[in-house]
C-alpha cells in the first residue's frame, strides 16, 4: 500500500502563526512535540487545545485526542487550525520545578521513538537547571515568583511625607506645594539630611524604574534591571567559531568601568539577641582561634530607610572547620541540607555569614587590636572574594530584571577590634560588579587585604587560557587636585571598589523566637564541647522537669538539628516541634508530648541520658618521684582527649 501523501496544516495562536507538514494518517496526539516546539517554553503542554475557529466553543484538549487520526476529523490541506493554551505556575529564582508539572510532557523528545510522554504517564524529569545569565526571560513578571516581602514592598507607595511648611506654604490646610507635597523615596535632599549613605534596593528600583518605563508615552514595557556579564557570549549571532577560537565586538565583553554602588540589597542586620555574639566569641575566648559560622534569620521590612530591608539573625550554625588563630578552612558540610530544612521549618532561612578576626592587645583588660580601620581595609581582598562567590550560590529572584533575578540578600559580618579596642561587629556585602567579576574569573585576591588584583589572561604555566578573557577594567578617583580621573586598574585596583557597607545593632526589646541557648554547639570537639544524648537529657530535664518545661526547653536550634540527625521523629513530628520552639504555644506542646516519636526519644533518652558522677579515687601517699594519685588520673584524663 502507498504511503499518504503529506499535507500542511496552518496553526494560530496568541503568540503567532506556523505551519507543519504531517501525515492524514498520523494520529492528532503525535503534534504534541512539534507545537511545543513552536510555542513559548513556559506552556503549559496539558492545557493545549484545538478548533477550528478562534475562540471557539468546540475546542478540544489535544491529550484528549488519543487514537484520533487527523483524516478521521476531516482535515484537509491547507485549514487552519487555532490553538489555545495557558503558562506553567510560576518558577522561581532558584529553578526548582513545582510538583504540578513535573510529569508533563518536555518539549523536546522524551522517548527513543520520538513518541511525546503524554500527561497521563508518569515519567520523571530531572529539575531545570538554574536560570542562565545571558537567557533573558519574556515577560518575568508572569514567570518569576518573588519573596513576600519583595511583593509586599512593590504594592507600597513608599513616598515620604512632609508637614506644611509654616513659612514657604501659602495655602490652606488642604492644598499642597513644592514645599510639602511628598518626595520620592530616592530623593537626595532626604537621604542627605538622614545621612543615608545607599539606596535601598526598591528605591533604586523606583528611580531606574521612572527613567526607563514611561506610562504616558504608552510604549511598551521593558524590565528596568539587568545584571551584570563580564564573560564571552555564546551563540554569538555573526557566524564565527566559538571563543577561543573566534571572537568579535558582539559576543566579546566591553571595558569596565569600576565606581561604588549606589545602592544595597539589605540595609540592616539585626541580631536578635546579644547570646547570639557571646556564643561565637566564647570559642575565640576558650581556643584562641577565629571562629565562622552561618546567620540563619528572615528577611522583613526596615523602616528606617525608605523602602528598606533588613536580615533578622535568630540563630548561628557552625559547619566543619579547622580553626586558627589567623583563619578558618571549610570543610566540606555534608549536613546543610539538613540544617537548611530545620530552618525552613522554623521559618527562617540562610541570610548570612559571620567570622571572628581577633588579637588580643596583650593589655591582660579584654582588649583586642584594631586591625580594620579607614587607613587600612574593612574587609579584605580574600574576604570580597569569599562573600561574592557566596552571593553568587545566593541569588535574588525578581520579576523587574531581564534574567529573572538581580544581585543577592545574602550579607557578611565581622566581628573585629574596634578604635576603642573593644569588639564590634560591621557588615558588608559585595558588589554586583565583584559577583561578575569573581564569577568571570576577572580578579583574584592579593597578599596585601586592601587591593584586589586583576588577573591575566595566561595560566599559570604561561599559556594562553581557554577559559578567561580579561576585558579592560578602569575605575574612577579623585586626584591629589580634587579632580575625578580615570585610572587603568591593572594590575590591581582598591578593594573599596567591591564593596558596600550596611548598618546592624540589637533590637531595645528581645524578640528571639528561640529562648535558650544552654545546648552544645555543634563541631566544637576541638575544645571539649560535643552534642551527646547526655547533653539532650540535661536540656529536657528527663526524670526532673516537668514533662511542659521540657517542650519548652526545646526552643534551641542547635538542639533541634541535633535530633533531626537522629531521625527519632518522622516529618510531622518534626514540624510540630520546631513550630513549639518557635511558637511557644502550649497546645502544640501538649499535643507533641502525646506523639508516639516523642516518646520514643524520652525512652532512649532515659536509658541513655545523664550518667551519675563517678566515686572520688581516694588519696595515696605521694610516689617516689614526687607524683600523687591526682597527677596520674590527670594525665588519664589528658590521654583520653583529642585536642585536634
Amino acid at each position: 500500500m502507498a504511503p499518504s501523501k503529506k499535507i500542511l496544516l496552518r496553526f494560530e495562536s496568541k503568540d503567532g502563526q506556523f505551519r507543519l507538514e504531517v501525515s492524514p494518517a498520523d494520529q492528532l496526539t503525535s503534534l504534541l512535540a512539534p507545537i511545543l516546539d513552536k510555542i513559548p517554553k513556559s506552556v503549559d503542554s496539558t492545557t493545549i487545545t484545538l478548533s477550528n475557529r478562534p475562540f471557539g466553543s468546540d475546542a478540544r484538549l489535544l491529550s484528549s485526542l488519543k487514537g484520533v487520526s487527523i483524516e478521521r476529523v476531516g482535515l484537509k490541506h491547507g485549514e487552519k487550525i487555532f490553538l489555545s493554551y495557558s503558562d506553567q505556575a510560576p518558577l522561581n529564582g532558584h529553578g526548582s520545578v513545582p510538583k504540578s508539572i513535573v510529569t508533563q510532557p518536555h518539549n523536546s523528545s522524551n522517548r527513543l521513538n520520538g513518541l511525546p510522554i503524554l500527561p497521563s504517564e508518569d515519567v520523571i524529569i530531572s529539575e531545570l537547571p538554574v536560570t542562565s545569565p545571558t537567557k533573558l526571560i519574556k515577560n518575568p513578571w508572569e514567570v518569576i515568583q518573588q519573596s513576600p516581602l519583595d511583593d509586599r514592598l512593590d504594592k507600597l507607595d513608599g513616598k515620604i511625607s512632609r508637614p506644611r511648611d509654616q513659612k514657604m506654604c501659602r495655602h490652606g490646610p488642604k492644598g499642597m506645594c513644592d514645599y510639602c507635597m511628598p518626595l520620592e523615596p530616592y530623593a537626595p535632599e532626604y537621604l542627605a539630611e538622614k545621612k543615608i549613605k545607599h539606596l535601598s534596593f526598591h528605591s533604586y528600583l523606583r528611580k531606574i524604574n521612572s527613567a526607563t518605563n514611561k506610562p504616558e508615552l504608552k510604549s511598551s514595557y521593558m524590565p528596568p534591571l539587568s545584571e551584570p556579564y563580564y564573560r564571552v557570549k555564546r551563540d554569538c549571532p555573526s557566524g564565527h567559531p566559538q571563543w577561543p577560537e573566534g571572537i568579535c565586538t558582539k559576543c566579546q565583553p566591553s571595558a569596565i568601568t569600576l565606581q561604588a554602588q549606589p545602592f544595597r540589597m539589605v540595609d540592616h542586620v539585626e541580631f536578635s539577641s546579644p547570646a547570639l555574639i557571646n556564643s561565637l566569641l566564647d570559642f575565640w575566648r576558650k581556643s584562641g582561634s577565629q571562629r565562622l559560622g552561618f546567620l540563619y534569620g528572615r528577611y522583613t521590612e526596615y523602616t528606617e530607610v525608605p523602602l528598606g530591608v533588613k536580615a533578622v539573625v535568630e540563630a548561628i550554625y557552625e559547619p566543619p572547620q579547622m580553626d586558627d588563630a589567623d583563619g578558618v578552612t571549610l570543610h566540606e558540610w555534608e549536613k546543610e541540607s539538613e540544617v537548611d530544612e530545620v530552618a525552613r521549618l522554623c521559618g527562617m532561612q540562610k541570610v548570612g555569614v559571620i567570622f571572628t578576626d581577633l588579637l588580643d592587645a596583650g593589655a591582660s583588660d579584654g582588649s583586642v587590636v584594631c586591625k580594620r580601620h579607614i587607613d587600612s581595609y574593612f574587609l579584605s581582598s580574600l574576604e570580597i572574594a569569599f562573600s561574592a562567590r557566596l552571593q553568587a550560590q545566593n541569588p535574588k529572584p525578581t520579576k523587574w530584571s531581564d534574567t529573572g533575578r538581580f544581585g543577592s540578600n545574602f550579607v557578611t559580618c565581622v566581628l573585629s577590634g574596634d578604635e576603642d579596642g573593644g569588639i564590634a561587629v560591621s557588615a558588608f556585602q559585595a558588589s554586583n560588579s565583584a559577583v561578575e567579576m569573581i564569577r568571570a574569573d576577572i580578579v583574584e585576591p592579593s597578599a596585601d587585604p586592601s587591593v584586589m588584583l586583576v588577573r591575566g589572561e595566561e595560566e599559570d604555566d604561561g599559556s594562553p587560557s581557554r577559559t578567561r578573557y580579561i576585558p579592560e577594567v578602569f575605575y574612577r578617583r579623585i586626584n591629589e587636585y580634587g579632580a575625578s580621573v580615570q585610572e587603568n586598574a591593572k594590575p590591581s585596583f582598591p578593594v573599596e571598589y567591591l564593596l558596600v557597607t550596611l548598618t546592624h545593632g540589637f533590637p531595645t526589646e528581645s524578640t528571639a523566637i528561640f529562648n535558650t541557648s544552654d545546648f552544645p554547639i555543634e563541631n566544637r570537639e576541638v575544645i571539649g564541647e560535643s552534642q551527646e544524648f547526655r547533653s539532650v537529657a540535661k536540656q529536657l530535664g528527663v526524670g526532673g522537669k516537668s514533662p511542659e518545661k521540657g517542650v519548652r526547653s526545646a526552643s534551641d536550634f542547635h538542639l533541634l538539628c541535633f535530633l533531626h540527625g537522629l531521625g527519632i521523629l518522622n516529618k510531622e513530628e518534626e514540624a510540630l516541634l520546631c513550630r513549639v520552639a518557635t511558637t511557644h504555644d502550649l497546645a502544640d506542646g501538649f499535643q507533641l508530648l502525646n506523639t508516639p516519636g516523642w516518646a520514643t526519644l524520652l525512652a532512649i533518652l532515659q536509658e541513655s541520658g545523664e550518667r551519675p558522677p563517678k566515686r572520688p579515687f581516694p588519696h595515696s601517699h605521694d610516689a617516689a618521684d614526687g607524683s600523687t594519685a591526682d597527677d596520674e588520673q590527670l594525665a588519664k584524663r589528658f590521654k583520653r582527649a583529642s585536642l585536634i
